[in-house]
């Protein structure tokens, strides 16, 4: 996992420069072309094959899928009056998620969360809209933006009479909707864990705390700034965001506010299982130091009594010499005395609840 993955110009280099900087792969581009009452779809393997929507009165989304090079997004941003800018951001991914205005149309860059296995990472998403058109660009290995098109497909109606600017909100929300599920899987990892926890504390369940907290780390830096993304959109800088959008706009904008409680609350979860590892290797310790002390003890009175009577002072004209090391049961004696001395030691710790 990459915390830092943003790719930086070297210094100097002028402003909208289109540098690859990723090594550029197999780029798909799939136009979808609409109105309330039409709709066209097509895949294409080069850009000349979708100009010829760009004149339509229809809305186009053009959804660019792999690592485009930069001739191709700067063929594209001449067909469209994009900004050098914004084109810039677009190549160079690991950008901070915002929304820029840029004369008659907008810009705006996502994170989407992907959790595969156990390891969390984010895949950018441009987007430009237009008062005709919406373009989304994604090199991820898959398209995420499928469950949109399907509702195109099936002739929505608010989907196909409400405009780019619905389109642009129906992508922003299934990227920023795409943070659940993948939260909800965490939060089932760090549940997990903390029964593990419970159990004992293990090397293993540390490790993956750790990874769990970089995770989180990642994942707040980057859906953090995408709050301010959509709420730039409600603001109404740009005349294409039409009134009636507004509405789910505000809704996306709450769903960005909910991941955000999610990823503290789940960042405090992990603090304590921290506190849970260190409090479980503290009490192994103290049940170890607990018995070891409690072995200790029992051999202190019983080493006091074998020292006595190791001395040997056998004298039989002496009235102080041991008696005990002359009677026929002297040894069985000796043993008796050690064996009631440790279990009256052991029944004394116990009424004190020291074991």
């Amino acid at each position: 996992m990459h915390l830092f993955g943003k790719r930086y110009h070297p210094p100097g280099t002028s402003p909208g420069t289109l540098v690859q900087r990723l090594k550029p792969t197999a780029v798909r581009f799939r136009v979808v072309d609409y109105s309330a009452s039409d709709h066209i779809e097509h895949d294409f393997g080069s850009l000349a094959e979708c100009e010829a929507y760009f004149s339509k009165e229809t809305v186009t989304w053009i959804h660019v899928q792999g690592n485009a090079d930069p001739e191709t997004l700067g063929e594209l941003g001449r067909l469209l009056n994009l900004h050098a800018l914004a084109l810039e951001d677009t190549l160079n991914t690991g950008q901070r998620p915002k929304f820029e205005v840029y004369g008659d149309h907008a810009f705006v860059v996502l994170h989407r969360p992907v959790l595969s296995g156990n390891v969390v990472s984010v895949e950018q998403v441009s987007l430009f809209a237009g008062a005709r058109f919406v373009v989304s660009f994604h090199d991820g290995a898959e398209d995420p933006f499928e469950a949109v098109r399907d509702r195109l497909r099936r002739g929505v109606a608010r989907y196909r009479a409400g405009g780019s600017d619905y389109l642009l909100y129906a992508l922003l929300d299934l990227i920023v909707d795409e943070g659940f599920p993948m939260l909800e899987d965490l939060g089932e990892q760090i549940e997990d864990l903390e029964e593990q926890l419970v159990k004992g504390p293990s090397r293993e369940a540390l490790g993956r705390i750790h990874q769990i907290k970089r995770e989180l780390l990642l994942l707040r830096r980057m859906l953090w700034p995408q709050r301010e993304a959509v709420s730039g959109l409600l603001r109404g800088e740009l005349e294409l965001i039409r009134r009636e959008t507004h509405v789910y706009l505000r809704d996306c904008y709450d769903h960005t506010i909910q991941v955000m409680d999610l990823i503290e609350t789940y960042r405090e979860m992990t603090a304590s299982l921290l506190d849970m590892y260190m409090s479980g290797v503290s009490n192994r310790l103290n049940d170890i130091m607990r018995v070891l002390t409690i072995i200790a003890t029992l051999f202190i009175p019983l080493s006091f009594i074998t020292g006595i009577y190791g001395m040997n002072f056998e004298n039989p004209a002496s009235p102080w010499a041991m008696p005990e090391l002359r009677w026929y049961y002297g040894y069985p004696l000796f043993w008796l005395i050690i064996a009631v001395t440790a279990l009256g030691m052991l029944v004394f710790f116990k009424r004190r609840k020291w074991w």
